[in-house]
């Protein structure tokens, strides 16, 4: 049996949390309270993970899809950790399912030998069915190519941005070369013209 003396200090310890609560509610900051905890506790907004930067360069870029993907608990938190290679990804329609093939997550970094996953392999998308039949006919009509172009967070929840689109040929990459070197030398011009002009 406990003394005395030990549960009169938790009746008193107990008492002084209680008012304290009831100040709280009294004084009007209870929803600012709870607003910080439930803020903490779930994520909101985007935050982007990676993104294909080869893909604008590679392909011509025409429709944008937003797409769930279906993942395995150590990959959502490697993801977190950011390890993620998009570069050598894409997507096909393959018998009325979305599919993301090689996509490189890299194995989190407190999983066990048992626990982890495999860097490489393919990964389901969630779309809509109108979504994949509408990307399907694309793929097989106009002949076009699906692109993975951004990985990211929408409120705590793993998203996918495909893109339809066209391979570009050579030309077609050398005049972006062009247009980009000759946009470089121009901003390069107006800034040397501010400098001299001050």
């Amino acid at each position: 049996m406990r003394p005395s003396g030990f549960r009169n200090h938790l009746d008193f310890a107990s008492g002084a949390l209680f008012r304290h609560i009831v100040s709280i509610f009294r004084s009007g900051r209870a929803s600012e309270i709870s607003s910080n905890l439930a803020g903490s506790v779930k994520q909101t907004g985007i935050q982007v993970i990676a993104t294909n930067r080869q893909a604008r360069h590679r392909y011509v870029l025409t429709d944008t899809y937003e797409a769930g993907i279906v993942l395995t608990g150590s990959e959502v938190k490697s993801l977190r950790e950011a390890k993620v290679q998009l570069t050598d990804a894409w997507a096909s329609i393959d018998a009325g399912e979305a599919w993301m093939h090689g996509m490189h997550i890299a194995a989190y970094s407190h999983s066990q030998l048992h626990s982890g996953h495999f860097a490489v392999r393919d990964r389901k998308l969630l779309l809509h069915r109108n979504q994949i039949d509408r990307i399907g006919m694309k793929l097989k009509v106009e002949r076009l190519s699906l692109v993975p172009t951004k990985l990211y967070f929408l409120d705590g929840k793993v998203k996918v941005e495909l893109a339809v689109g066209k391979g570009k040929n050579v030309g077609d990459k050398r005049e972006d070369i062009k247009r980009r070197d000759s946009e470089r030398d121009a901003a390069r011009d107006i800034a040397n013209a501010r400098r001299r002009s001050d």
